[in-house]
Formats: structure tokens, C-alpha cells, sequence
């Protein structure tokens, strides 16, 4: 009776889901363009950093194209309050890091933070589900209280790529205790020109003892 006065909606096209359905119809999913570069050796996302900062593995689970089902998701994930899609995500990617070696390690999985001011307005870091995802998969600790964005900026997402790297991102690090001798995954919804997962990482690098791999969501 409660799926039909408030039916289950899919996240990618606003269709009804059937029953054996979650998040995402089927025709949706089928859609989704996967990059999935930990399980096709694929080095795009890592080499990204080259010659900026150490990483160790870096993947993302689709590629993010304009206008498209993956451009919806995160829209509906970040401005529309299905955080359901977080956790659909952080579900499969993380059963599938779990298998991958150069995953096996991690310690200790951060997401990247918002600005405590953007998060009271919005009320949930679109992020958070996700990495909590990955880390349950992966059995290594989730925390979203040791990294901290200390200024406000406005969304980046879709800025141009030159704005975006130039644009100023200023994180801290509260306990650096907390990663000392850890191989960290630090975790974002999208890569665009990786400017936000550099600046992160030169606040955790600071400990001279820490590993860093990446995960998000989509690749731009």
C-alpha cells in the first residue's frame, strides 16, 4: 500500500521502479557510463596527479559526461536530498575495491569536506554516505571529523577547468595523530582536475608517514 501512494522513484529518469529494482531502473544502470579503472588497470585518474602529489591508486566508478545520467545523479544526490544514491554507489564500488589488492590496505577513509555553513544549508556532505560505504566494505575507518574546509567557496563542479584548479581551497587537519602510518582513501564525488583532492592531500602529506589513494564517484 505505501509503494503506491508514494511509489519508488528511479534516480536517473523519474520512472516507477519495479520491485526487484533499487535506486536506479534498469534500463538506467545499463546506461551508466563505467570507468572503473581498478578493475581495468586503467591509470587515467592516477595519472591525473603526476608530478603533484604521491597517490598510490586512484579510481573512479563512471565517467561523468554533460547532460547526462551521471550529471543527473549527482544533481539529485547533491541538491535534491536522495542520499540513497551515495549509498548505492558506495555499495558496489566498495564490494569491488574489497577484491582489488591495491585496495586491501586501506586504514582510514575521509571524505572530502564541505564548509560547515554549506553543510547547514544543505543538511548532509553528499560525500559522506559514499565514503561510509567504501570504509564498511573496505573494514578500515570512516572519519569525516578530521579533515575540515575553513573557507567558504562557491560550487565548482561545473566552472571551467582553468577556473577551477586556480580557484583557492583551503582544508585543515585537526588530529594528526589520528593518520599517522595510515594509508588513507580519500574520497570525492567527482574529478574534474583533481584541484580539491590535491589540496586535501597536501594537508594530510604534511604527516610525512602517510599513504594516500583516491576514490569518487565520477571522472570529468
Amino acid at each position: 500500500m505505501l509503494n503506491l501512494l508514494f511509489p519508488r522513484i528511479c534516480n536517473g529518469c523519474d520512472q516507477v521502479l519495479q520491485s526487484a529494482e533499487n535506486v536506479l531502473c534498469t534500463d538506467c544502470r545499463h546506461e551508466l557510463p563505467l570507468a572503473r579503472h581498478h578493475a581495468t588497470g586503467n591509470e587515467q585518474m592516477k595519472n591525473v596527479f603526476y608530478g603533484r602529489v604521491p597517490v598510490e591508486n586512484a579510481t573512479a566508478l563512471m565517467y561523468f559526461e554533460k547532460k547526462g545520467i551521471v550529471q543527473r545523479l549527482l544533481h539529485n544526490l547533491k541538491y535534491r536530498g536522495r542520499k540513497e544514491i551515495g549509498l548505492f554507489f558506495g555499495n558496489w564500488l566498495g564490494s569491488e575495491l574489497a577484491d582489488q589488492n591495491a585496495f586491501g590496505d586501506i586504514d582510514l577513509v575521509i571524505p572530502v569536506p564541505l564548509h560547515r555553513r554549506k553543510r547547514r544549508v544543505r543538511g548532509y556532505n553528499q560525500v559522506s554516505d559514499f565514503a561510509r560505504q567504501l570504509a564498511h566494505s573496505l573494514q578500515a575507518d570512516f572519519r569525516e571529523d578530521l579533515l575540515l574546509k575553513t573557507n567558504s567557496t562557491g560550487s565548482q563542479v561545473f566552472q571551467q577547468r582553468f577556473k577551477r584548479f586556480r580557484s583557492e581551497q583551503v582544508f585543515s587537519l585537526n588530529n594528526n595523530e589520528a593518520i599517522r602510518n595510515k594509508h588513507i582513501l580519500l574520497v570525492d564525488d567527482i574529478i574534474t582536475t583533481g584541484a580539491t583532492l590535491e589540496s586535501c592531500a597536501n594537508v594530510l602529506l604534511k604527516n610525512s608517514d602517510v599513504r594516500l589513494s583516491f576514490a569518487t564517484m565520477a571522472m570529468a
